[in-house]
């Protein structure tokens, strides 16, 4: 087993989950994830902690997506037993790494839809234990991003395996901006794609340095981002890096918000699963999520959220779910079964505005080496 494997189960068990002696742990293994699993589960026991674990393919997914769509009755709304389970458990580690990642493409996007509304209770008790998903190195994923399984298996654990201290330091610079400002202005002017000018309301929120931690309450690994939760959306926003959406590739979307809600949406590939997106509640059509990328460790794009929302000089907004972290305690913010991001480069003539004042410039914080203020 390569030693990398081990010290990513170290630090999803440590710093990610802070896994201690007598904790139930449910582990939920992708299919390709299965040597991760070992040595994930190898830390669990040497720690103490209990394990429960569940197979989690997308392939078996589909199988059972395509019957209920062929036997043309309802998914079953009643998850009480996956939801039980996670109602009980203390962590939730996602090992995602499947076999295949448009295994589910064939299936109608109704029966989809229905399946992620008809589940919503069981994410709400996931989420409400202390959850952390990362993703083992399969050559599917690889070959998602455009590259060789080698390549991409340094790639991912340059991402992972990094100094968390320092970047929990560096990212609480802007934290703190944000939780003290209320309005953000994010603007683009590329001369190779459509104008970004956006503005939301963030007063009133809490952003979270996501430094791949539950005690950050930060849930992925790797990480690299600090988020909020606007709201009050006014303009038009460009998200022209490639994307998969509800196993659909997607490419140059455009949406443009009027009182806090996407009233139009324009891509040049894909517009259809955007829409579907959009269409699944009232709460699909607002934001739950603006990130600002800052994980230098992931330095290109490779079709998968996981990484690419994290990658520094990007900045991402999510139509959907609220996170709990950002809200008020007794607010519920965006309500929605979805939860989807989309990624725009700010490398270049682009600026991030806190009241006006400007914190990022071309991909350069005001903190850093080279930031112009106009």
């Amino acid at each position: 087993m390569d030693e990398r494997v081990r010290e990513h189960a170290r630090v999803l068990v440590d710093w990610s989950a802070r896994v201690t002696a007598g904790d139930d742990v449910v582990v939920s293994v992708a299919d390709g994830a299965h040597e991760l699993a070992v040595a994930v589960a190898r830390e669990l026991g040497e720690r103490g902690a209990t394990v429960t674990t569940l197979y989690d393919s997308a392939e078996v997914t589909r199988g059972y997506l395509r019957g209920v769509a062929a036997g043309e009755v309802d998914v079953d709304d009643d998850q009480s037993v996956d939801r039980a389970l996670y109602e009980a458990a203390d962590v939730v580690l996602r090992l995602g790494g499947g076999r295949n990642t448009t295994a589910t493409a064939d299936v109608p996007r109704e029966t989809r839809r229905a399946y992620a509304t008809a589940r919503q209770d069981v994410r709400e008790a996931r989420m409400a234990a202390d959850w952390v998903s990362t993703v083992h190195p399969t050559r599917a994923l690889a070959q998602q991003a455009g590259m060789s399984v080698e390549a991409y298996r340094d790639f991912v654990y340059d991402a992972v395996l990094c100094d968390w201290e320092s970047l929990a330091e560096e990212m609480a610079q802007l934290k703190a901006l944000f939780d003290a400002g209320e309005r953000v202005r994010l603007v683009t002017e590329r001369a190779d794609a459509p104008n970004t000018d956006v503005e939301m309301r963030i007063d009133g929120r809490t952003a979270v340095n996501s430094a791949a931690s539950v005690a950050y309450d930060s849930h992925n690994l790797p990480s690299g981002e600090v988020f909020t939760a606007p709201y009050a959306t006014e303009g038009e926003a460009f998200f022209h890096v490639p994307m998969t959406i509800d196993a659909t590739r997607v490419r140059d979307v455009h949406l443009v918000f009027e009182a806090g809600e996407v009233v139009d949406v324009t891509a040049a590939q894909g517009q259809s699963a955007v829409e579907s997106v959009l269409e699944t509640d009232p709460g699909a059509r607002r934001l739950g999520e603006l990130g600002v990328g800052m994980n230098r460790g992931i330095d290109r794009f490779t079709d998968s959220i996981l990484f690419d929302e994290k990658m520094g000089d990007t900045v991402h907004l999510a139509v959907g779910r609220a996170y709990d972290a950002c809200l008020p305690e007794g607010e519920s913010g965006t309500e929605s079964a979805v939860h989807v991001d989309m990624i725009t480069d700010v490398s270049e003539r682009s600026r991030l505005e806190v009241d006006g004042e400007v914190v990022q410039r071309d991909g350069t914080f005001r903190w850093e080496d080279g930031f112009e203020a106009a």
